[in-house]
């Protein structure tokens, strides 16, 4: 908080500072144990009609009165944990060079996320990209009554508009043309938005909500090193690596059904590989990894519940990394959800730590079919 010469706090924002990462101390009037005040930090999307709104990192937005302000300042942008300047984190202290952390803009890593899982259609709108991956329905999957023609998206990372940038028209006009564009395809209108980084898009979260947007899915992007990663399964034992998701590969999947589609955006990417465990009727444990440049883009980690906790996960991750560091990569990343505490303890261990939220905003006119992936 600020403090002036005499001792006293002070507000040192304005709405100028709309769009500026701060940090504010604010009254409450029925607070824990008699606490009077709360501090909030974030960055400031809106002050409007005496009240501040503050977007924390995860994407929620704290509403303050400008009344109840009691100190206020602007801060400096978030540094990644992985990447620190001046100083060393706790997964580098005595690290060599190539097991430090990446540093990396939220831009570089949305965009190399992006090619990771490439829709089937896309299209431009200014530097927008609407992004589709959807197909029919089987009919033995249609719920009675439904009519030919309904159609679902693979996953809301494939059917969904990566807003990187200007779209070239004002933000309704946008918006408008999006509901359009998903609507001619039978699908829910949704915009991927980003939090809690340099150059992320709480300004934009905040203006979809002001619209109506729902914000229905919240996840985070984490980095590493990925050299640790490799050391951690020992000598190969047992993970078989394949350039396609075979049979054997899907029977382990967790999204049943994949269609033809899915089977075009799990394939995508520069550079994709699949690591399988063989088991009994499936296997034992399967991942998927993307490599771009110095990127490693791990997804799909999953291991048969009656297998758990024999490191099966971290032989697949660590099988991958190996062949990832063989072509060039350093650096890893991946995608967990906010509920997943086995997979975010998991990749603690491994080194790992949050860049940045991610969240999928859905038009408020949209419903999302049933049967589409969660991210």
């Amino acid at each position: 908080m600020e403090i002036s010469a005499a001792g006293r706090l002070e507000v040192r924002i304005t709405t100028a500072d709309v769009g500026k990462r701060v940090s504010v101390r604010s009254l409450i009037e029925h607070g824990p144990s008699g606490e009077k005040f709360t501090d909030t930090v974030g960055v400031l999307t809106s002050w409007d009609n005496g009240v501040l709104r503050i977007t924390r990192k995860s994407g929620e937005g704290v509403r303050i009165a400008e009344s109840a302000l009691v100190a206020g300042k602007v801060v400096p942008a978030r540094l990644p944990t992985t990447a620190p300047q001046g100083g060393a984190s706790r997964h580098e202290t005595t690290a060599p060079a190539r097991r430090r952390g990446p540093s990396a803009s939220y831009e570089e890593l949305a965009r190399v996320s992006a090619r990771a899982w490439r829709p089937v259609e896309s299209e431009r709108l200014g530097e927008w990209e609407l992004r589709a991956a959807a197909e029919e329905v089987p009919r033995e999957a249609r719920p009675w009554g439904a009519v030919a023609g309904r159609r679902v998206g693979f996953t809301r990372r494939a059917n969904s508009v990566l807003p990187l940038g200007d779209p070239g028209v004002p933000l309704d006009d946008a918006l408008t043309a999006v509901r359009r564009w998903y609507a001619a395809r039978g699908l829910p209108a949704y915009v991927q938005t980003a939090t809690g980084a340099e150059g992320a898009q709480e300004l934009l979260c905040a203006e979809l909500e002001r619209r109506g947007w729902v914000r229905e899915v919240t996840a985070e992007l984490w980095t590493g090193p990925l050299a640790p990663v490799a050391d951690l399964g020992g000598e190969p034992s047992g993970v078989v690596l394949s350039r396609e998701a075979d049979e054997a590969w899907l029977a382990r999947y967790r999204r049943k059904g994949v269609g033809e589609v899915a089977l075009r955006v799990l394939g995508s990417g520069p550079s994709v590989w699949f690591a399988t465990v063989p088991g009994d009727d499936a296997p034992a444990a399967i991942g998927r990894c993307v490599v771009d440049g110095r990127w490693a883009g791990f997804a799909a980690v999953e291991v048969d519940p009656a297998q758990r906790r024999r490191g099966l996960a971290t032989a697949v991750m660590a099988a991958l990394a190996r062949r990832a560091l063989d072509e060039g990569a350093s650096a890893a990343w991946l995608q967990v959800e906010d509920d997943n505490a086995g997979a975010r303890a998991l990749y603690d261990r491994m080194g790992f730590a949050a860049h940045h939220a991610y969240h999928h905003h859905r038009a408020p006119e949209s419903s999302a079919p049933a049967g589409e992936g969660a991210l």
